[in-house]
């Protein structure tokens, strides 16, 4: 992913260096606020190249001129072109020159469908996008989703050629020959700057309110509009803020002469921030400030309705660090061989409602519609799956009473006495609706236990020199009743190679999650007063879909990229390396 964040090991981390950040309301604001100017997440580019081999023939007095086209294929299962190569002349393996540059994102599915086709002689003089596909014949197709080809070790993966009309005939298809693609990580992605910027005299306008200031920065595109592509942590009450490095890339910035965009907010919970200043700068500029050791004033825009010039602030930004250099990146441990590994905790306390009542939070709707459990796990496994090589996730239930048993806080949800993972996604929604018949609801709410035994698992990895980092998504339909046992849990658990996601279903008053959050409630301490050494938990309450290609709940994956990078970071592991 493109490294753009702030890095803060033992405090707060960032308000979210990508969408939707940790665990609370207060960052659901900023993200949302950040959203809505355009922001979307990090992103690496990836250059596709394509190749294949025993392509069927099908001119009569030469070979097949072939040609490759890329869909995109979107939830609602509809195609959208991304791309053609150029025509190869008279060849059955074709290797295309041309390459698909296409941003690559964690937390979205992004399924890829290619065509080949085989373009008639008469149509050689005109473009590959003047040419109707109607016309020319079909070879084959095939399908694969992005995550499957960076996860190879040499990123790069072979697929069978289907013909059509006959992929779901019960006879053999014709051989059609195979489709190799090859991903690259685009260098740009690679090259990151990292800064650590600083305010001095930051105003306000009500001289008796506080100042909680966070950076935005945002590159300018064509249409003269701004798209935000990083941002610091809140940091409260400061008039002289200094924030935690941000990692720029060269993809985000455009250029190191791309004019960037830096504007202060005084960060404000109901998503309303208030603008204190900004300033216009390039990396070069940024650079020549760090070297000249000054400051530049941040300016503030006219009001609406007056024609008079940009005010020029007391203000100044400074940048007391510039640095350059080539990053290694997530998809380098990746392809490294690293692996995520999903694991799932279920509430099943009685405040969910009766499974068998159509209000219960818990109730499978005989006409296949999930509810917000089936989603949440669907929305995260359907992600995550592609990580994981084996496909076997932990599963569990928190708050029930197993048949002639007392009340459990950690059950296996597949039943087993003696272990707890189940076969991929479709496994933890069978266990799931298996165990609303197997146990009664109880309570009370507690985490301590679940993530304890996620904890354990991530231990016992890291201890056999294991290339996984797990993710444990907890969904819940109230607040946490054991909170400093739970707090106690993440402390122990974050130096361990471990993110948990917190996902609030039905109409419970959440604002009590907060104080797990990094951001909202400072550091995360123990009972003991050892501080968490990373921030590894988000919270957010849980929508449904509403348009577009991402959900809210995927959302949050958006930052495990950033958690994993800070945790091998931390532990000086490369990626080609196997950790102490």
């Amino acid at each position: 992913m493109g490294n753009c964040f702030s890095d803060d090991a033992a405090a707060r981390s960032a308000v979210g260096a990508t969408v939707f950040s940790q665990n609370n309301t207060s960052n659901v604001a900023v993200d949302c606020f950040l959203l809505s100017r355009g922001y979307r997440g990090l992103y690496s580019q990836i250059e596709i190249s394509f190749s294949a081999s025993n392509l069927r023939d099908r001119d009569v007095c030469s070979k097949s001129d072939p040609m490759l086209v890329v869909y995109a294929k979107r939830r609602d299962g509809s195609l959208e072109e991304l791309d053609r190569t150029e025509v190869v002349q008279n060849s059955l393996n074709p290797k295309w020159i041309h390459k698909l540059n296409i941003n690559y994102q964690f937390e979205v599915v992004q399924t890829l469908v290619f065509f080949v086709y085989d373009v008639d002689t008469q149509y050689h003089s005109l473009g590959v996008k003047m040419l109707k596909l109607d016309e020319q014949k079909y070879l084959g197709e095939a399908t694969c989703v992005l995550s499957e080809i960076v996860t190879q070790s040499d990123r790069s993966l072979t697929l069978n050629l289907v013909y059509r009309e006959e992929s779901t005939s019960s006879t053999h298809p014709h051989h059609c020959g195979k489709l190799t693609v090859h991903a690259e990580e685009c260098f740009s992605s690679k090259t990151t700057t990292e800064m650590i910027l600083r305010c001095s005299n930051l105003g306000h306008k009500d001289l008796f309110s506080r100042i909680d200031p966070f950076l935005v920065i945002s590159k300018t595109v064509e249409s003269k509009s701004s798209i935000p592509v990083c941002k610091t942590e809140v940091i409260k009450n400061d008039l002289n803020p200094t924030w935690k490095p941000v990692f720029l890339n060269m993809q985000q910035a455009g250029s190191k002469d791309s004019p960037l965009i830096i504007e202060c907010f005084n960060f404000n919970s109901n998503g309303r921030h208030e603008l204190i200043g900004k300033v216009q700068k390039s990396l070069v500029e940024l650079e020549k400030l760090f070297l000249s050791g000054e400051g530049d004033n941040l300016f503030s825009l006219p009001a609406a309705g007056h024609d008079y010039h940009n005010k020029v602030l007391k203000s100044q930004l400074f940048v007391d660090k510039f640095t350059e250099s080539v990053q290694q990146t997530f998809l380098d441990y990746l392809a490294g061989g690293y692996e995520m590994n999903f694991m799932v905790a279920v509430d099943f306390t009685a405040s969910n409602g009766n499974p068998r009542l159509p209000d219960s939070l818990h109730f499978i709707d005989p006409s296949g519609r999930p509810n917000s459990y089936q989603q949440a796990i669907i929305e995260v496994g359907e992600v995550l799956q592609f990580y994981d090589s084996d496909k076997r996730f932990p599963a569990w239930g928190f708050g029930a009473r197993p048949i002639d048993g007392p009340v459990s806080h950690c059950f296996n949800l597949n039943g087993s006495s003696h272990y707890c993972e189940v076969e991929g996604t479709q496994g933890i929604l069978m266990a799931y609706t298996s165990a609303l018949h197997n146990v009664s609801l109880a309570g009370p709410t507690l985490f301590g236990p679940v993530i304890n035994n996620a904890a354990l698992i991530a231990s016992q990895s890291l201890a056999n020199g294991g290339r996984k980092y797990f993710v444990l998504l907890i969904i819940t339909d109230g607040v946490v009743t054991d909170l400093q046992e739970t707090k106690d849990a993440l402390v122990k658990a974050s130096d361990l190679p471990l993110s948990i996601l917190i996902v609030g279903v039905g109409g419970a008053d959440f604002k009590e999650m907060e104080v797990l959050d990094a951001d909202k409630g400072g550091r995360l301490e123990s009972a003991t007063g050892r501080v968490a050494s990373r921030d590894i938990v988000q919270f957010v309450p849980f929508r449904d879909v509403q348009g577009g290609e991402i959900s809210v709940v995927q959302a949050l994956l958006a930052e495990v990229p950033h958690q994993f990078l800070t945790h091998v970071r931390s532990r000086d592991v490369q990626p080609n390396s196997r950790s102490s």
